[in-house]
Order: C-alpha cells, then structure tokens, then sequence
C-alpha cells in the first residue's frame, strides 16, 4: 500500500512508519522539516506548512491512505496563547489536509485522523463507547472541531475514521515516561484522589488499531483503549508493582493546579472510554492485561 502520514516524528508515528515499512508498504511523510523527518524515519518526506497551506497533492494523490496524526502537545501548562495553538493546529491543520485531498487526483481514498478520549469531558466511572455525547470542556471542543474537520473529506468521497486516543504506554515518551522518574524514586502514588479512570493502551495496540482502520472499511470514531480503564489508584499500584517500588504516596488535586494549571484536568479527571466498536470490528488487542501492558512497555517481559 502506498501510505502518507502526518505528526510522523511523534510516538505513534515513528512506531507506525517502522510497522509499515516492515511490512513492505510505501510510507511518505509530510513534515515542517522533511530534511530531518527523512533522516530519522528513512523515508521520503514532503514539506508542508500545515497552519499556512493545504497539503500538497504530489505526497497525497493515488494513496490508500492518509493517516493524521499532527498536533500540538497538549500536556504543557496551558495558557491563552497555547490552548489557540492546540486548536489551530487541530482544526485549521486538519483543514488544511482536507484541502490537499479535494485537489489531489486520484484523491487517497481514506483519511485516518487522530482524535483523543478527551472528546467525551468528565463522566466519571460510567463506561464511555464511541456513541457516547461529546463534552463541553476545552479538549472536548477542540476535538468536536478537529473530528468535525476530517469529516469533510467524506463529502470528498473518502473512507474516513478517527481514532479516539487514549493513554498510550511506552517507556519511551507520553505520559508513563513522564511518570516514571518519581515512581522509580519510590515517591508515586495516585493523583487527586485516584478515583478517575484512565483510559490506557500499549503502543502495539495503538498501532495495531491504526493499521485496522488503514486495511479495513472502519469508519468514523474508534476508542484507542484497552477494553478494561482502571482508576489512576490502581494504575499507581500496578506501575509500582512493575518497577518493585512503593506507589503510596498521594499528589493531591492542588498541587496537580499548582503546577499545570488548566492543563492538570487531564490528570486530575479521566474517561472510561471502552473499545466498543473495535472489538466488534474484531480486533484482538495484545495487551489486554495492565500488567502484561506495563511489563512490555518497560521492557520487563
């Protein structure tokens, strides 16, 4: 198959161009630096200005796929500036996307693009499948808009899905590398109460979603979860079990405010979102198991 993808460089992306280029497909990415982006994943690579420009079409035309994965960090200290900038490059990037396919001919005939469980706010410990309502927080908006873009490619006469991204393990980036330093010193412990759900899922998985929705006839929005969310307690019992180290020690939901700011609700609230419409399709998840997950994300299996 003949793939290009966006947001490359990130976790996922690098995982999935390796996984596609192991399986002989022809991987092409668009990059705000294709110079380094062809370096580093060894494939070619296409400029493109995504805030300023649409796609270009030559890294777009004939594909089977396009798969969208460009955004902005969203787990930085959010200030007015920023939370823009997390929007921008959701909604006017994929936008911009879109565009490059209504002009490319042939046009891909499928749009993968990257969403995030955060679509669906605060709902505490009810499970949450992909037909749930969105919610009517910030990250929840920016994904109404970021999905309502992509969407647009359908008028095209594209296949398109979103993957509704969840908590993704590996020890290498995302949110375990950045809990591991203080769980390796023995000082973790469950956040804010460790009442709230987190939706995790082994990068394998994720990938291995990504690469359904590319080969299948998926359609729009898919959980990128693992079928059983646990509380961020018991996530913090697990992790420290993982790494032989206490997991005791409780941040409470302040100091969380102190140091992200508005940011801290993706810490201090979570979504039990469950791979409903996944496991109907018929995926058979890797790591089904927290501990499994968690063994191989830190390279103990």
């Amino acid at each position: 198959m003949n793939v290009t993808l966006t947001g490359a460089t990130g976790l996922i992306g690098q995982r999935l161009v390796a996984t596609l280029k192991d399986r002989g497909d022809q991987v092409t990415v668009l990059s705000r630096n294709a110079e380094k982006a062809s370096q580093m994943l060894g494939v070619e690579a296409v400029t493109w200005d995504a805030l300023n420009e649409p796609a270009p079409t030559e890294a777009l035309a004939g594909r089977e796929a396009v798969v969208h994965l460009a955004g902005e960090p969203v787990a930085q200290r959010w200030n007015a500036a920023r939370k823009q900038a997390i929007l921008d490059s959701r909604e006017t990037g994929t936008r911009n996307l879109v565009a490059g396919i209504e002009a490319a001919s042939p046009r891909p005939e499928a749009l993968i693009s990257s969403s995030a469980v955060g679509y669906y706010g605060k709902h505490g410990d009810e499970r949450v499948p992909e037909d749930s309502p969105a919610g009517d927080d910030f990250l929840a908006d920016v994904c109404v808009r970021w999905e309502r873009e992509a969407d647009k490619a359908a008028e095209l006469g594209v296949r398109v899905a979103h993957i509704r991204t969840g908590v993704v393990l590996d020890k290498t980036g995302g949110a375990l590398a950045t809990m591991l330093p203080p769980f390796k010193a023995g000082v973790g412990g469950p956040v804010a109460g460790g009442r709230q759900y987190i939706p995790w899922i082994h990068l394998d998985d994720i990938v291995g979603l990504y690469l359904a929705a590319i080969d299948g006839e998926w359609s729009g929005p898919y959980n990128g979860s693992a079928p059983e969310p646990v509380t961020n307690k018991e996530f913090s019992k697990r992790l420290g079990k993982a790494l032989h180290r206490p997991a005791f020690s409780p941040v409470p939901a302040f100091a969380i405010k102190l140091l992200y700011g508005e940011m801290a609700e993706i810490v201090t609230e979570g979504q039990r979102a469950v791979p409903k419409r996944a496991l109907a399709e018929g995926y058979a998840f890797k790591y089904a198991d927290l501990d499994q997950a968690l063994a191989s994300a830190l390279g103990k299996e």
